[in-house]
């Protein structure tokens, strides 16, 4: 039987989201930020190694339409990306202690299931491991077998902390759209050409019709 895993994707208050996106979106932001999050969910829960994601935020607007894509949804203690994760996480242990962890980042709008699960397939084979991002500096999955402890470094430059952590950087080919986060406006111009899921193309659609 193959590993499935438990999914901890923390989604920030949305007044605070993206925000070096604001010039380009301007009152379409939060909207925008809602989209790229239910895209990374959707895709997650599309993905046959994915038992299930666990969303942490505390903001409704966000817990609302995530939950309704079948998305388990948890409070955020509000201390930080870090203590988010290892409360999500600490709910997967509760549900599901047998399945490995992992931390997903919500800004994956571009998204395959099938990417997604050849990430995860690579790195049921280590302790912890981690995906960095396309720019090789910060971090979009972090994981670890079940059991063993849950320390996630994200934030800044956080690939140097997990490679100092221990945790094994998988190189696999063929995962762009698991690396590609979206924190500017070059970075969702990088996603739009790797195809972005249909709720966030829906939004950048109004946003630029002419994209």
């Amino acid at each position: 039987m193959s590993i499935r895993w438990s999914l901890v994707i923390p989604v920030k208050t949305l007044v605070a989201a993206k925000t070096r996106l604001a010039a380009a979106t301007g009152p379409h932001r939060t909207r925008l930020a809602v989209a790229v999050a239910g895209d990374t969910v959707a895709a997650a829960l599309s993905c046959a190694e994915v038992a299930r994601v666990i969303v942490v935020t505390a903001d409704p607007a966000a817990a609302g339409p995530l939950g309704a894509l079948g998305a388990e949804v948890v409070p955020d203690p509000d201390r930080g990306l870090n203590t988010a994760l290892r409360t999500g996480a600490a709910h997967a242990v509760r549900v599901a202690p047998g399945d490995p962890v992992g931390a997903l980042q919500a800004d994956l709008p571009a998204l395959r299931p099938a990417e997604l699960g050849l990430a995860l397939a690579a790195a049921a084979e280590f302790d912890q491991a981690f995906v960095p991002d396309a720019l090789d500096v910060g971090t979009t999955f972090y994981g670890v077998r079940a059991g063993l402890p849950f320390t996630p470094r994200f934030g800044g430059e956080s690939r140097a902390k997990h490679l100092a952590g221990g945790a094994k950087e998988l190189c696999v080919p063929g995962i762009e759209s698991v690396r590609r986060d979206v924190d500017t406006p070059d970075d969702l111009r990088a996603a739009m050409a790797l195809g972005l899921g249909p709720r966030t193309a829906a939004v950048v659609a109004e946003l630029w019709p002419s994209s």
